[in-house]
């Protein structure tokens, strides 16, 4: 079972050996800061990497600005195979936060954290920055790099997004993969399938994006059965962690709150009292 995964796997990123860093992904290796040198840090490093690392909680979206001896840190980290350090810089790129963007660099510490840790258990403390980092790669596969080899693939991106949300159960990747299923223009009988079963799965599990899509469908009778009291009872709880740009999510709300009919507000309220109470039925 190992041994079909890890075959598996070498085709998923490139035919490679999981553990190549930087080139499973078809861009060129992270190249080190020449002050920066290859080998094992000091003990007194490691306590400044430490500190920076805890500056910089794994759990945040995005990393904080670091000052320079906070970036030195996490590059340090990096070079030893560190994926916290990895994840932090990857996402410090991909945002232009602190750094200059560079969303090839981003790619690529992306891709060191995929290659060496794609056969992590789902329950390693780690596992949660490695399904994110196969988001990202799917979302940059999604769109490609600009002036760049990554060009957009939607293959690649859906081989992103389907081991992370099948092997490590990520939301994010069950919500992307299930919108690649339902948004084909050609979507077959099993797309709309494949692509609802992830949408519930995501939702499920609190992603508000898949809670707002979902919610839509139920509500209008989307391609599903018309369930209109369930589909707002998705649609508040998806406006509650909405962020203020999702104006999509609150528009989406407000049209169903109107259409509704009382008892569709009052069975949708009983619901969440539900949902709440951790009935998830």
């Amino acid at each position: 079972m190992r041994t079909s995964r890890r075959i598996i796997l070498a085709l998923m990123l490139g035919a490679t050996p999981v553990a190549a860093p930087g080139f499973a992904f078809d861009g060129a290796p992270v190249k080190p800061d020449a002050t920066l040198p290859m080998m094992n840090q000091p003990a007194a490093a490691q306590a400044v990497t430490a500190q920076a690392l805890k500056k910089a909680p794994a759990s945040a979206p995005t990393a904080t600005a670091v000052a320079a001896p906070s970036l030195n840190s996490l590059q340090y980290a990096a070079e030893g195979g560190h994926p916290v350090a990895q994840w932090k810089l990857g996402r410090m790129y991909a945002d232009g936060n602190g750094v200059v963007q560079d969303d090839l660099r981003a790619f690529e510490y992306f891709s060191r954290i995929a290659n060496a840790h794609a056969e992590d258990s789902p329950s390693a403390p780690q596992a949660t920055i490695v399904a994110n980092a196969f988001v990202a790669l799917g979302r940059y596969y999604l769109n490609g790099i600009p002036n760049s080899k990554i060009k957009p693939d939607t293959d690649r991106a859906r081989e992103m997004f389907s081991y992370a949300a099948s092997y490590f159960g990520n939301a994010d990747a069950q919500y992307d993969l299930a919108r690649l299923y339902l948004k084909t223009p050609d979507a077959s009988r099993d797309d709309f399938r494949y692509g609802a079963r992830w949408l519930g799965l995501a939702a499920q599990k609190g992603q508000h994006q898949a809670q707002a899509m979902l919610g839509q469908m139920l509500f209008n009778g989307d391609r599903l059965p018309r369930q209109a009291a369930r589909g707002l009872m998705w649609l508040t709880l998806a406006r509650d962690n909405a962020a203020p740009e999702e104006t999509w999510i609150r528009e989406s709300y407000n049209r169903a709150f109107a259409k509704a009919s009382d008892d569709d507000r009052a069975t949708a309220l009983q619901m969440l009292e539900h949902w709440v109470q951790g009935k998830r039925d």
